[in-house]
Parts: structure tokens; C-alpha cells; sequence
């Protein structure tokens, strides 16, 4: 992780520092980007459902600022997460995208899910906490894996529906309980694309927020069967060569390292890195 931004738990008592602001529409913005001074936020006479501190960035606390829903404020506008991947600031969106899983969480948990009182935030811990049921709610990761599917010079891409036009990308979906991560691609795979895989290579992970997956990234090689389109899943999926590849997933998602990666390797290119990794 960079030295500039560092998770936390801060107490939202102590006062000071930057705001980020969130809402069903995405981050607040103005021309400056999504960082606000903390004190100018509170002024604003927000709908604040939750408030949560998230970390620092070079050294200056950060807060995130949960709305009951989006509002106008003049000179700002409202940007999606997806859109501050594709420009600016690594470290920036890093910082949002952890923001954007503590509010998502702290949005969720805000009521015991055993009894349904008032939860309360544990000092000090990222958790929440009811006093009736000593029930502890910590932020949700769920696991899932992410496969590029390989045969010599070729590389197994699709499309789903809900892709921006165009768009191909690897195959993907979330771990069943009980499942190691090697049995969920070989799942996956044979329910999206009826394909059966081989040496299976991991290759790296990402915390992927939206809202809040672990993405463990393999390597796996074809070892038989016809491609079968999962329906209502997989709109499309093919064999393409690795220099003729149709248009491709953000170059900072783990999907796209993964096509890079495996394009670096055959044809000898210079092997990318994955972004947010040391």
C-alpha cells in the first residue's frame, strides 16, 4: 500500500481533517476532486447517516460521510466510483474505494441482525455492536475468484450483459461456503462456459469495492469440452489470439492484469504490474 494513504479507525469526536461524502449516486466532487475539509461538511447541514473514519492520507485524518440520500450542493457534483478508477490518483481511489466499503457497511449494520435494536460503534474497532445481544457486525469481504482461461496462444474472454458495449473480459464469481478457491473456478467455469480447466496458477489478488470482494486472480489452462454460454450470464465468449484481442476490461482491474499478464508472457513483452500491489 502507498505511504500517502493508510487505513485507520479514527474517532469521529476528535475534529479536523478531510471528508469524503457518499450517496447512492457515488462521491461528492467539486473541481478539486473529492476531498473536502472536514469542518466546511459538517456545515452543510448534510442528511448524515453514518460517519466513520477510514484512515489518513499523508498524514491527514480522512472520514467518510454515509448520506440518507444524494443532495445538491452548488459547484459540486455527484461521481461514480468506476469513474475515479479510470482517472486520477491511484492512491485516491484507493482511498474511496475502502471508504466506499465502510459506508456500505456502516449503511448495513446500523441495526442488530439478531434482534433488531440500535447498533453502536465499538471505540477503537471497526465494528458495530449491540449491547442486548453482544453481537459484533465487522465489514463484510466476500471472496471470489477471478480465471484466465488459456490454450496455447489463445485466451478464453466473455461478455456479459451487463459489460459497457463491446467490452470482453475473464470469467469471475463469488466462493459457495465451503468451497476453496480452486473448487469455485472449477464451478464457475463449467457453469458459465461448460469448459473444463487444468493446472490452476495463482497469480495475485485485489480488493475489488463494489461493494466489497476479495478477487484472488489464476491462470488456468483448457483441458476439454465446447464452449456453452451459461444463459442469462454469459451474453457471448470466445477464443481470441493474444494479438487480436477484442476491446478489454480498465487497466487497473485484476482482469485486465491477468490478460496482460498472460499476453506479456507469450509474446515476450514486458510483464505488467498489478495495480495497489507492492
Amino acid at each position: 500500500m502507498s505511504s500517502r494513504w493508510t487505513t485507520a479507525v479514527l474517532d469521529p469526536s476528535h475534529t479536523g481533517g478531510w471528508a469524503v461524502v457518499r450517496s447512492s449516486l457515488g462521491f461528492l466532487r467539486d473541481e478539486q476532486g473529492p476531498l473536502f475539509a472536514r469542518e466546511w461538511v459538517a456545515s452543510q447541514g448534510l442528511p448524515v447517516l453514518a460517519e466513520h473514519g477510514v484512515g489518513h492520507l499523508e498524514g491527514e485524518p480522512v472520514f467518510v460521510y454515509e448520506l440518507q440520500g444524494p443532495v445538491e450542493l452548488p459547484g459540486c457534483e455527484w461521481q461514480g466510483l468506476r469513474q475515479f478508477m479510470m482517472q486520477g490518483d491511484l492512491d485516491i481511489f484507493n482511498l474511496l474505494g475502502y471508504a466506499a466499503q465502510i459506508a456500505t457497511w456502516a449503511r448495513e449494520h446500523r441495526f442488530c441482525g439478531s434482534c433488531g435494536r440500535a447498533a453502536v460503534q465499538i471505540k477503537g474497532e471497526r465494528a458495530m455492536h449491540c449491547d442486548v445481544c453482544d453481537l459484533r457486525a465487522y465489514p463484510r469481504i466476500s471472496p471470489s475468484m477471478i480465471v484466465l482461461l488459456t490454450r496455447g496462444d489463445e485466451i478464453l474472454l466473455a461478455r456479459s450483459p451487463r459489460f459497457v458495449t463491446g467490452v470482453y473480459s475473464t470469467l469471475a464469481g463469488f466462493a459457495e461456503p465451503g468451497e476453496s478457491a480452486e473448487q469455485c473456478l472449477i464451478r464457475e467455469v463449467r457453469e458459465e462456459v461448460s469448459l473444463q480447466v487444468r493446472n490452476i496458477q495463482y497469480k495475485g489478488s485485489q480488493c475489488w469495492p463494489f461493494p466489497h470482494s476479495m478477487m484472488l486472480g489464476f491462470h488456468a489452462e483448457y483441458a476439454g469440452g465446447d464452449i456453452v454460454p451459461q444463459a442469462d450470464e454469459i451474453e457471448d465468449a470466445q477464443w481470441f489470439r493474444v494479438d487480436a484481442l477484442p476491446p478489454l476490461p480498465a487497466g487497473r482491474s485484476i482482469a485486465r492484469y491477468l490478460i496482460d499478464l498472460y499476453v506479456a508472457e507469450r509474446l515476450g513483452l514486458p510483464e505488467p504490474v498489478l495495480a495497489g500491489q507492492v
